[in-house]
This record gives structure tokens, sequence and C-alpha cells, in this order.
């Protein structure tokens, strides 16, 4: 067993259920915008500022849940029209803030979670949609930017032990190299068509609000990073499909959830928990030793000594953001 102890396992599964139900009422809006904040009070104005552009014609209201930040992202959103504030009085991470926002939803046919270091150019949210109508699909993804305007190589394949190892060996090496050994979609000419894929960075999702309900709560376990993988996956194994459009652009700016060697080494941990939860702990262990291989052969970087501390000591697992949430409410 690959040596994560408690605090790494996830429970198996569930079933997924056969079929995806339709939405076959009028829904109050189109779409419901679904935020999560974490001291991200200087992000926020400018991403709801460009969300009547980016709606072009459709109904939205917003929620913006607030994972007990301190700077003062209530009086961002006081005094506007269309948002609803929801306080958590704890860090809950991405998936608890989502899944506390969808109590507070209005009757709506869409959901689009957003990080909240984004700004949507106009029509964005508009041709989320009419692509989801024309294609059928569960979920859409939008071409994202960075602050330059170059685009962002935010597609991904399913993880796979072969493909962890091309990351880990090659990195963005050897861009055009099969897929079999490749997770990251890489290779600008790619982003131009359409296309459908098995997960994107969550940074922007659309999701039908039929197959959010369907498919159910985000996992909370991952605290931050692989619970967008994880929700995808169930969507596929629901039936469904995520397509993403370059029509829909969205630039990130990337600061909203912050940067640190504690986040590099969580998303590297969360990567071995995704294996533990969907193949069990034989592929769970190999895993854990492809990340280990990755953190060895990029160990100047301070992100990488950190994921190689917590991907060997228990102890520093419990010092990870979110480490009471992913072992179930255990230290």
């Amino acid at each position: 067993m690959f040596p994560l102890d408690h605090d790494g396992a996830l429970a198996p599964a569930a079933p997924a259920r056969a079929g995806l139900p339709p939405v076959e009422h009028a829904p109050a809006v189109d779409c419901a915008v679904v935020v999560v904040t974490y001291e991200s009070a200087q992000f926020l104005p400018r991403l709801l500022d460009s969300l009547p552009a980016a709606a072009g014609g459709r109904t939205y209201s917003v929620v913006v849940v607030d994972n007990a930040s301190t700077d003062r992202v209530r009086d961002v959103v006081r005094g506007r029209s269309c948002v609803r504030f929801v306080q958590s009085d704890r860090n809950l991470g991405y998936s608890g803030g989502i899944n506390l926002a969808a109590r507070d939803l209005p009757d709506c046919r869409w959901v689009l979670v957003l990080n909240p270091d984004l700004t949507l150019g106009p029509g964005a949210i508009s041709a989320m949609i009419e692509t989801a109508l024309r294609t059928g699909a569960a979920a859409v993804v939008p071409r994202i930017v960075d602050g330059d305007g170059q685009t962002s190589f935010s597609l991904r394949r399913e993880p796979t032990l072969r493909r962890s190892v091309g990351e880990a060996l090659l990195g963005d090496h050897v861009p055009g190299r099969p897929g079999w050994a490749s997770e990251i979609v890489r290779g600008p000419a790619v982003y131009g068509q359409e296309r459908t894929v098995d997960w994107a960075t969550g940074a922007a999702m659309l999701v039908s609000r039929s197959v959010f309900d369907h498919v159910g709560p985000w996992d909370t376990r991952y605290f931050l990073y692989s619970e967008e993988t994880d929700f995808c996956r169930r969507i596929r194994a629901a039936g469904g499909r995520i397509r993403y459009t370059p029509t829909a652009v969205v630039s990130h700016s990337g600061g909203g959830s912050g940067t640190s060697p504690a986040l590099v080494a969580l998303c590297a941990l969360n990567r071995v928990r995704y294996a533990h939860k969907w193949h069990g702990g034989g592929v769970a262990s190999a895993a854990w030793g492809v990340a280990v291989v990755h953190a060895l052969l990029r160990i100047t970087r301070p992100g990488e000594r950190a994921s190689l501390r917590v991907l060997t000591s228990a102890r520093a697992r419990r010092l990870l953001p979110g480490a009471s949430t992913a072992a179930g409410g255990r230290t």
C-alpha cells in the first residue's frame, strides 16, 4: 500500500445512474453563476463587472460563497443586483464552497462555476450555453487566456499511469507526443477547434442544472485540485459529455486561489487520492511512486520539495490546507 494511511483514502466511486434527466420546465433564470472566494476581494469586481456583456442577453443571477476571508469581500458585492452573498464560517475549499452555493441556487437551466480571478469576454456565457444546446453536451468549458492574451493549455485527458509517467519525465518537452503519454492537451492549434474532452481545469465550467443535481455534490475531500477531474469523470460515467468551445473566451489572472509550495504539494497528493478512489490501492501505489519521481526530478523547486515531504510524511499531510476535510474529519 502506498504510504498515505487513513488520511489519503477516499470512498469508492458511487455507481453511475443510467441516463441524465432532461429539464422540462421554464427556469426563473437561464444561468446561475457560482463563485467561490478566498481572499479574492481584489479580483472579484472585474469578474462581476464582466458578467452583463458575457451573458449576451441571457438572464442570470450570482451566488458568491466566501470561505472565511479576511479581506472584506462582502463589501465588494454589497449593493450589486442579482448577487447573493453566502458567508462560510470556515474555509471549505473549492468543492465545499460549490456545495454550499448549491443550497441557494435559483431555478435555472445552467450552472456556471467560476474562479474569482477571471474576466469573461463578451458573449462568453451565451456561447457556452449555445454550444450545450447545439451539441447536447452535459458541460461546456471555454478557451482560457492569460493576462497577455495567450491561450492556456487548460484541456486534459483522463489521468492514467502512462500519462503521469509522460508528464513526470517529459513535462512540456516534446509537446507533440502521443496522447497516451500526455495528460495535458498541448498545442495552440488544438485550441482553435471545438471538441469533446475528458476534463478541463476548473476555473470555468458550465454544467446543465439537471446534470449538476444528478451527479451530486462535489467531493470535498480533495479541498482544492482534482475536484474538477472527479466531477467530470462522474459526468462521463453518467453518460454525459464535456465540450470545449473556443468561441467562449475568459481571461484568467491566476491569483484567486493563491500559490504556495503547500498548494503544489496538495495538487500532487490529490492525484494519488484520485487514483485510489477510482482504481484502488494497487494503482494508487504506482501513482504515488510516479508522483515521487516527478518531485525528485524537479527537486530544486520549493513546491516539489514540499510535494516530496507530503507524499512521504503523514505529519506533513496533516499540515496541508483542508487536511481534516480530506481525512473525513479526522486529523
